[in-house]
């Protein structure tokens, strides 16, 4: 999935959620085909159970059928243990049918609705990152577990990482003002996906955030210059043509690493309790190491009237592997972010020059 299509589906989301925020009074109206659809699905579901129950049972019998031939049991006491089988997953499927006609009849009783989701074992959710579940995962779709007890202290959480701001380089005896790139057209982006455990028992001052992120950053060249690779040399040399517009981008998977600390608000319930950070300020400080999995010089110029478009992919010298210092202030999920390579920008060369970035960084959970 390219960036572009990430932004975009975030983008979407947010839309849709705004939407259905603003939009209340419509509920009402559309209540009715939701309901109807909902009633279909549990008709459906109960065709399922009728299934599943008498599977179960078939497997019991052949697990008895196995005992026998064994020696392990009597015939007599086989039959008996079949007999009570078949009774249970019989009141199974009666007890279960029992809880999916409520939950239709209360779906036909209440035009506003009626929240079944969490009115008995079965159903069906959608979830992006973390949730009451052991099934967390960044993307998950499907059934809810059955009589699954909520975890009483999980001590791990997740989020998805998603950072974007300034760009360039620290280059040896050169001020920033005086970089090769231009400052305003230069950017970085950073999409990821984040553990954040608590270290120590009793308290969640302190957490360790560790995940995977993919980094593009970009660099807009000044003065119709452009990057040159001379037998391992790389210089910046002027485009024979007028450009419209050079740019070098580089992309990397990393694996950040950072010790995270703050306040953070106990929530307890009868059976669980919970820490949040939710309005909170926090702390990050840590870094990063990982690849360089690609890179890309895109010259955009007009010839003979028609645009034209130059793409040199993994020509330059880049470093391989990734390395540097990040860390992040934070008020909720909204955080300034800033990173830096440690490694040069390309390797072996008589000047180095090092990636530096500073934006902002939304933590989503």
């Amino acid at each position: 999935m390219t960036t572009i299509t990430k932004l975009l589906v975030c983008l979407l989301l947010s839309l849709t959620y705004a939407m259905a925020q603003g939009q209340d009074t419509k509920i009402d109206s559309t209540q009715n085909s939701t309901n109807e659809l909902k009633i279909q699905a549990f008709q459906n579901l109960k065709a399922k159970i009728e299934i599943e129950e008498r599977e179960y049972l078939k497997l019991e019998i052949a697990a008895i059928n196995q005992r026998l031939d064994d020696g392990q049991i009597s015939a007599a006491e086989a039959e008996r243990l079949k007999k009570e089988s078949a009774k249970r997953r019989a009141l199974n499927i009666e007890n279960r049918l029992a809880i999916i006609d409520n939950k239709i009849a209360l779906l036909k009783r209440n035009d506003s609705g009626y929240n079944t989701e969490d009115a008995g074992d079965d159903g069906f959710i959608f979830r992006i990152g973390s949730g009451e579940e052991d099934s967390d995962s960044f993307i998950y779709f499907g059934e809810k577990a059955k009589n699954k007890p909520v975890k009483y202290d999980r001590r791990t959480s997740t989020d998805i990482v998603f950072a974007f701001g300034f760009n360039n380089t620290f280059i040896d005896g050169q001020d920033l003002e005086d970089s090769p790139y231009k400052l305003g057209g230069s950017g970085f982006i950073e999409l990821g996906y984040a553990w954040k455990t608590r270290i120590f028992d009793n308290t969640n001052f302190w957490r360790l955030k560790y995940g995977f992120s993919f980094q593009w950053n970009k660099l807009k060249l000044k003065n119709n210059n452009y990057l040159v690779n001379t037998d391992g040399d790389i210089t910046l040399q002027e485009y024979p043509i007028d450009a419209d517009k050079i740019k070098f981008r580089t992309t990397n998977l990393v694996i950040p690493m950072h010790i995270e600390f703050g306040p953070s608000k106990k929530v307890e319930n009868e059976n669980y309790f919970r820490y949040s950070t939710h309005k909170k300020w926090k702390v990050g400080l840590g870094g990063y190491a990982g690849l360089n999995i690609g890179n890309m010089q895109k010259i955009k110029f007009k010839e003979d009237g028609e645009r034209e478009k130059e793409k040199q992919r993994d020509q330059f010298e880049v470093s391989e592997f990734i390395y540097g210092l990040s860390g992040y202030v934070a008020l909720g999920d909204v955080a300034l972010y800033v990173k830096y390579d440690l490694n040069p920008l390309f390797k072996n060369q008589v000047i180095d020059q090092n990636n530096i970035s500073v934006g902002l960084r939304f933590d989503m959970d």
